[in-house]
């Protein structure tokens, strides 16, 4: 496997990941249609535009273990408070993406080279 493509598909699991726990949280909070609504359709959106943009990619830790926080504070507030609930769901509903998640969190954050924030 090429690093492009072991870069691409480290950041589609971790797309695929925050969109698993967006769908636990909005069916148990807003909807249960299938579907996300509009306000975790928007979180969607933007999780999946800062995964894309992460300066680590490959290397990339769990988001709670990372020193660079590229969210907004109220949408990393809002991310959180999803994470929070959904986490311990993740096991029963995606059981593969949850080990691969926890596998994640042992993993530590690689230092930015100079002149990066």
């Amino acid at each position: 496997m090429t690093d492009s493509k072991t870069n691409a598909g480290r950041i589609e699991r971790e797309k695929r990941t925050i969109e698993a726990m967006l769908n636990i949280y909005c069916s148990d909070h807003h909807q249960d249609n299938g579907v996300l609504c509009d306000e975790c359709t928007q979180m969607l959106d933007y999780a999946r535009q800062r995964l894309t943009t992460c300066p680590f990619q490959q290397a990339k830790p769990a988001c709670n273990h990372c020193q660079v926080h590229c969210y907004a504070p109220e949408m990393r507030k809002r991310v959180k408070a999803v994470m929070r609930y959904a986490g311990p769901r993740m096991t029963l509903r995606y059981p593969l993406l949850s080990l691969l998640h926890l596998l994640d969190k042992l993993r530590k954050a690689p230092a930015l080279g100079p002149g990066k924030k």
